[in-house]
């Protein structure tokens, strides 16, 4: 039975990945989110940008939560990967982390907060 559920879902992230792709990201890199919101009868892609404190990877129902820091309150969103909601994720730095859930980021202001970037040296072209 688990078979036949494993594979209805891949095809249905197969379905939902065609007209989009999802980068390799983990919990302590900084995301850029595109959401479609509908306003009325308008509708626009707005970007939420910050960092990635927890990621659940359970195949279509697969999700992250975003944590940025606005006006001084911090701020949490969760994300369904798959969503159609969500257009667009580009990481705009990684981070150097030893856990996989940063909840403990909650605690901690100003520059407590803040984490290693992870420095690449490989050759541009």
């Amino acid at each position: 039975m688990e078979n036949l559920i494993e594979q209805y879902e891949a095809k249905q992230i197969t379905n939902l990945l065609q007209n989009k792709t999802i980068p390799d990201f983990r919990a302590g890199d900084t995301v850029s989110v595109s959401v479609r919101v509908i306003d009325g009868t308008t509708e626009r892609l707005q970007v939420y940008e910050g960092v990635v404190i927890a990621k659940r990877n359970r195949g279509i129902a697969s999700s992250f939560v975003v944590r940025k820091v606005s006006h001084g309150e911090g701020v949490e969103r969760k994300f369904m990967i798959y969503s159609p909601v969500v257009n667009k994720i580009e990481v705009v730095k990684r981070g150097v982390v030893r856990r996989a859930k940063l909840f403990y980021l909650r605690g901690l202001s100003g520059k407590a907060g803040r984490i290693k970037e992870k420095i690449s040296y490989t050759k541009k072209k």
